[in-house]
């Protein structure tokens, strides 16, 4: 029997304007923090309260816009050659940028969030390809699009090569068709699953997208160019229009011919990823025509949505589990805690993502990493705990100051357990606790085993040299809740 959900969120797509039953404040402005981007500091939410929604997310897409991508590193057109042998290097350079990443998403929230959503969109697996270069490119690519227009963003992703060689673009030729992106052009990437193409359809797209093949054994690694005397120069039909279609032929097509299912499909998708799993088909068919009438531009689908009062409803808080890189960098960036950033670090959030699941540059399959519900099962649920537990560990021993500031900072120093432990859960879960015994548990833990007159009689204050312990105490507490892995 199939159990039906239904989205009972109320709200349309009008701007968001604060009242008392819906009021502007720390939890609305998390909310945005938490979806457009990895959480926020609590000085970022304080400054997010003096400015309107509407302006908080402009100012939140236009930081992102204009970010340059990373800064391009010394071996980003390296082909296998310059290598000398030297496997060891490769690996080391596939590192460095993915310490990189992890760096930007704690420093550049939206813009990273926004490839990451695509980069489980377009999926690549480095596996396949192997070559930090051919990484690289693709990185950029999914930065410099983020925000940008989708079309040349699908007519870029199709030529780059960690594509061309993850889904055989490389190997289709006029004397033998390879039919897997064009398969996956329309299936994962803008149609959906059955939506308006044919499996002839994709027999032509494969035909017309054929001569992407520029490459050798010497060159591995390097661009990989056009030839044209690979290309079919056959006539082909696609969404019955007929002619000697080449590559950019197919992407005008298929914009043309099917722009309400292209819009549709990626709509829905940005709604479920930043939204809700459960789809509100009316505001998707909405967010449908922005993108159309936009020609296709990623930044007005997003601007129309984060700004609307749907968006900002209460039974669309706390509804989406944070993946395994989410779940970790939320939690260094909404705690301020400020680590240095060495190997060491880095590489310890990547692994413990990737133990979670979550590989970065490595989907699961070229279907991406299915998200929500499907990151937390019986092992995966303590591998979490345990992973957090590991990451509060490592504060404690190397950055215990912070912890203490961090309690001090949001309690404006207050001496009250009650009162700084309701902040902290209310801080760190997007709902905070549903019972006050659960905050009553929580301020046990934070209390730890000080004796109780220290509290009652004002004793005891965020000076005493248990504060950062008592801190590690309550948040080892909180991230052992289940609304701790939502946002």
């Amino acid at each position: 029997m199939t159990m039906m959900t239904i989205n009972c969120v109320t709200g349309t797509l009008a701007p968001y304007v604060p009242d008392a039953s819906m009021p502007w404040n720390e939890r609305r402005i998390m909310h945005l923090y938490r979806r457009l981007g990895f959480g926020a500091t609590p000085a970022q939410i304080a400054a997010g309260l003096s400015q309107t929604p509407s302006n908080l997310v402009d100012a939140l897409i236009d930081a992102a816009i204009a970010l340059p991508t990373a800064p391009e590193p010394e071996w980003s057109d390296w082909t296998i050659g310059q290598y000398n042998g030297d496997q060891n290097l490769a690996i080391e350079q596939i590192f460095s940028w993915r310490r990189r990443w992890v760096l930007d998403m704690i420093g550049n929230g939206p813009r990273e969030k926004l490839a990451l959503f695509w980069h489980n969109h377009f999926v690549t697996r480095l596996e396949s390809y192997g070559c930090p270069s051919w990484m690289y490119q693709y990185h950029k690519l999914l930065q410099e699009y983020a925000f940008g227009n989708f079309k040349d963003f699908v007519k870029e992703m199709g030529k780059t090569p960690a594509m061309l060689v993850f889904l055989n673009g490389v190997q289709n030729t006029r004397f033998s068709a390879n039919e897997n992106y064009a398969r996956e052009l329309y299936e994962l990437f803008t149609l959906g699953r059955d939506n308006g193409y044919t499996q002839q359809d994709i027999v032509e797209t494969a035909k017309a997208l054929t001569g992407w093949n520029g490459i050798t054994q010497e060159t591995l690694c390097g661009p990989i160019t056009f030839v044209p005397a690979l290309f079919d120069p056959s006539s082909k039909t696609i969404f019955g229009r007929t002619g000697n279609w080449g590559y950019d032929d197919v992407h005008n097509i298929l914009f043309q011919e099917r722009s309400n299912q292209v819009a549709t499909y990626i709509c829905k998708k940005l709604y479920q990823a930043f939204v809700s799993p459960e789809v509100d088909e009316n505001i998707v068919t909405q967010l449908a025509g922005i993108f159309i009438s936009n020609d296709f531009e990623i930044a007005p689908v997003l601007r129309a949505l984060f700004k609307s009062e749907h968006f900002f409803d209460d039974a669309n808080i706390g509804v989406i589990v944070k993946s395994p890189i989410e779940a970790v960098i939320s939690f260094l960036k909404e705690g301020n805690f400020q680590i240095q950033g060495t190997n060491e670090e880095l590489d310890g959030i990547i692994y413990l993502a990737s133990e979670l699941g979550q590989e970065l540059f490595n989907p699961v399959d070229v279907a991406g990493w299915q998200g929500n519900l499907t990151w937390v099962n019986s092992n995966t649920l303590t591998g979490r705990w345990q992973a957090l537990r590991f990451v509060l560990y490592a504060l404690f021993q190397s950055y215990p100051e912070q912890l203490r500031a961090f309690a001090a900072g949001l309690s404006n120093d207050s001496n009250d357990a009650d009162y700084i432990t309701e902040l902290i859960a209310n801080h760190f879960l997007p709902n905070g606790m549903q019972y006050p015994e659960d905050y009553e548990r929580a301020t046990i833990s934070f209390k730890a085993e000080i004796p109780n007159h220290y509290f009652e009689d004002g004793g005891w204050s965020l000076a005493w040299e248990t504060a950062p312990a008592q801190t590690a105490l309550l948040l080892d507490y909180l991230v052992r809740r289940p609304e701790f892995q939502l946002m």
